[in-house]
């Protein structure tokens, strides 16, 4: 993130005319200007990120809570059911599920703390845990089917005899459980642009294959007397789940390493800023992601001497807001003779 100036002189409320001679509607927008000692411009804009969390927050609660409360109820069915028909397929599922119940609890944390209120300690608030335990979701996605692989190994050199009729019978439940759940996360959340919410949707599409793989595995069983299918199933659905635990630790880690979001094109905010009338040079761009949904920007731009640093400031904004879809912006304007020294980044 670029560094801003320390030696401000007052903060205010930009509104008024440039907002209503661009025709947008800035209502639950904020924008802040602040002066640098040397009559450097900063344009802070901050979209209403509550408004923005909080009307998705309720959904995801509901639709995480339901998962929450069938996924548990199944893993302890299928972790007795497992034991007693000596299944791989299901104790591993069971023990999937064990993790995803635990990835939701984490995910119902997250969203009651992104939704704390910023403080001086943490100015942007606790929007970040959300992607921390999206990335702990990930994670743990990956060690289990690791493991998973790991007991299936030693299951192909040794086949075990499964009771094959028990088990299919007890993973059609889990995978009626898993459907409901994961209807819930589909119908109530948003799985799409919060990644928290997606990874614990993840867990649940894991499980269900599990539980797929379990009746196919004991279908085969029951049938050809083939108990190597057991551990063939548990080591397909493994891979599967780390196929999705790698995407979500990919993005995840993208977004803590301050990456530009996937949706915005760097080059083409650059080059959008440039066309801006009076603008001559943009430098110290820089995009990043907070949080699912929430992409922020920081850029300084030189403008020509006389120019009305406000008008400039306040296209600037909106521009971003309307093409980009990035609301919170700090834009600092500058002049040819008057321009910030170099920054590291």
């Amino acid at each position: 993130m670029a560094s801003e100036p320390h030696d401000i002189q007052n903060q205010g409320h930009i509104r008024g005319e440039a907002d209503t001679a661009c025709g947008h509607d800035h209502e639950q927008k904020h924008e802040h200007h602040q002066k640098h000692h040397h009559k450097h411009h900063h344009g802070h804009h901050h979209g209403h990120h509550h408004g923005h969390h909080h009307a998705h927050a309720p959904n995801n609660r509901k639709g995480l809570t339901i998962a929450l409360l069938v996924t548990s109820s199944i893993m302890l069915l299928e972790l007795i059911g497992g034991w007693i028909t000596n299944s791989l397929a299901l104790l591993s599922d069971a023990g999937h599920m064990l993790s995803d119940a635990a990835a939701i609890a984490l995910s119902l944390l997250a969203l009651h703390m992104s939704a704390k209120a910023a403080n001086a300690k943490r100015t942007f608030g606790y929007y970040r845990f959300e992607i921390l335990a999206a990335l702990l979701n990930g994670t743990t996605l990956f060690v289990i089917a690791i493991l998973i692989i790991k007991e299936a190994y030693g299951r192909f050199l040794s086949p075990e005899p499964v009771a094959s009729g028990a088990m299919m019978a007890i993973a059609a439940v889990g995978l009626l459980a898993n459907l409901i759940s994961a209807w819930a996360l589909r119908r109530e959340g948003d799985i799409h642009d919060n990644v928290n919410v997606r990874s614990a949707y993840l867990h649940v599409l894991g499980d269900a294959l599990g539980s797929v793989g379990a009746i196919g595995a004991g279908a085969l069983m029951l049938l050809f007397g083939w108990y190597a299918a057991d551990p063939l199933i548990s080591v397909f659905v493994s891979l599967l789940i780390l196929r999705g635990a790698w995407r979500i630790l990919n993005e995840t880690l993208h977004v803590l390493m301050e990456g530009t979001p996937p949706s915005v094109d760097t080059e083409a905010v650059l080059e959008s800023l440039k066309q801006l009338d009076r603008v001559r040079e943009v430098h110290d761009l820089h995009i990043w992601t907070i949080t699912s949904g929430l992409d922020a920007l920081t850029c300084h731009l030189i403008v020509d001497d006389g120019t009305d640093e406000q008008q400039v400031l306040q296209q600037a904004i909106q521009l971003l807001e309307s093409r980009f879809g990035i609301d919170h912006s700090t834009i600092q304007i500058e002049t040819a003779s008057l321009r910030h020294a170099e920054l590291k980044i």
